[in-house]
């Protein structure tokens, strides 16, 4: 999930690749961290001591799909190594620009889907709402890096329609916080959101998607903790992360306050070639979530989404990579290998 990235100066603290900050005084450390991300290709390959060689082609893909990427992520990548996995998920390259066959700006038509301009309504008995086109890191193979974030409306007015629209419709009985990056927005947006939503009575659960919590783990804090828990609606944050070197202390520590705190934790992640697209590698990212409380939830095949076509991993492959994590570990520890077909009525089970 990504789109336009939050700005301004701000703390660029993260492991060995600290500055000085002027504002953490002033923000919430999470916000003045994510105010000093990493936001150019000259600054990633100073950071990471990338050779030179492959800044035009990191140049040419920033282009389409701007660099975003906080300090404390790249704090995790190896200096100087292109095939890094974490590396390789923020790394723009020449390929994004190719013109691929079956990937398209909208893979998931999620256009037709919209109920009011920022509700999407592709599933029964639950609805998405695109809370921000804010992210804390670009992905490169960010299903919705086309997604046109800069026309829907803005503040309450957008808001306020989405809640009438699911207050209208008793069929409905979780709502989804998406974007962007809903946990970009200050909790005392988020906290009015949630209470308007939990004024609605045929709602039962909230579910949050965040990459933020392994991006930026100093995103779970008191404030966040206590509106996700404050309300009568069953807490559910779904995080992002694909491989077990994005898999800090510190994200262990954050997953673990909030399995404590009531919230439901579970992790879906992307099948990504060169990234972790073996077996070994999804197995550790297993266990290494079970042992923070979270349970791996879904391993999903690629959205055909232009730009992305590199990451691609063939039906055939993905289907054998799970059948030997699951010989290995228990089922529960077996993430659902699916792909979301466009209209569908649900994802879709490959194996």
């Amino acid at each position: 999930m990504a789109g336009a990235a939050l700005n301004g100066p701000g703390d660029c603290e993260g492991g060995t690749l600290a500055t000085p900050s002027l504002t953490a005084s002033v923000l919430p450390r999470w916000q003045a961290l994510l105010a000093g991300a990493i936001r150019s290709v000259d600054e990633l390959w100073r950071v990471l001591d990338l050779p030179e060689a492959a800044k035009p082609g990191g140049q040419e893909g920033a282009a389409l799909f701007p660099v975003l990427v906080p300090r404390g992520f790249a704090a995790l990548m190896r200096r100087g190594d292109m095939s890094d996995p974490l590396l390789r998920q923020v790394l723009p390259v020449a390929a994004e620009g190719d013109d691929v066959p079956g990937f398209a700006v909208d893979p998931l038509h999620e256009d037709a889907a919209a109920v009011v301009p920022g509700l999407l309504h592709k599933y029964q008995g639950r609805a998405l709402l695109v809370t921000t086109g804010a992210c804390a890191v670009h992905c490169r193979y960010c299903f919705r890096r086309h997604f046109a974030y800069d026309d829907l409306p803005r503040g309450r007015r957008w808001w306020d329609a989405a809640v009438a629209a699911v207050a209208a419709d008793p069929t409905l009985s979780e709502v989804l916080l998406s974007g962007g990056d809903p946990l970009t927005l200050p909790d005392g947006q988020l906290a009015a959101l949630v209470a308007d939503l939990a004024a609605i009575p045929h709602l039962t659960r909230l579910r949050v998607h965040s990459r933020l919590p392994v991006v930026l783990p100093e995103r779970v804090d008191d404030s966040l903790l206590t509106w996700l828990t404050g309300s009568r609606l069953r807490p559910v944050l779904v995080i992002h992360a694909n491989h077990p070197q994005e898999l800090s202390p510190a994200v262990l520590s954050a997953c673990r306050r909030l399995r404590e705190a009531g919230v439901t934790v579970l992790n879906q992640a992307v099948l990504l070639a060169g990234i972790n697209d073996h077996a070994d590698t999804l197995t550790a990212l297993s266990e290494s979530l079970f042992a923070a409380g979270v349970l791996p939830y879904y391993l999903h095949q690629l959205d055909r989404v232009a730009g992305a076509a590199h990451f691609s991993v063939a039906d055939a492959r993905a289907i054998a990579l799970v059948d030997e994590v699951a010989a290995r570990l228990p089922g529960y520890l077996v993430p659902r290998l699916v792909r979301e077909e466009p209209g569908g009525r649900g994802k879709s089970p490959l194996r």
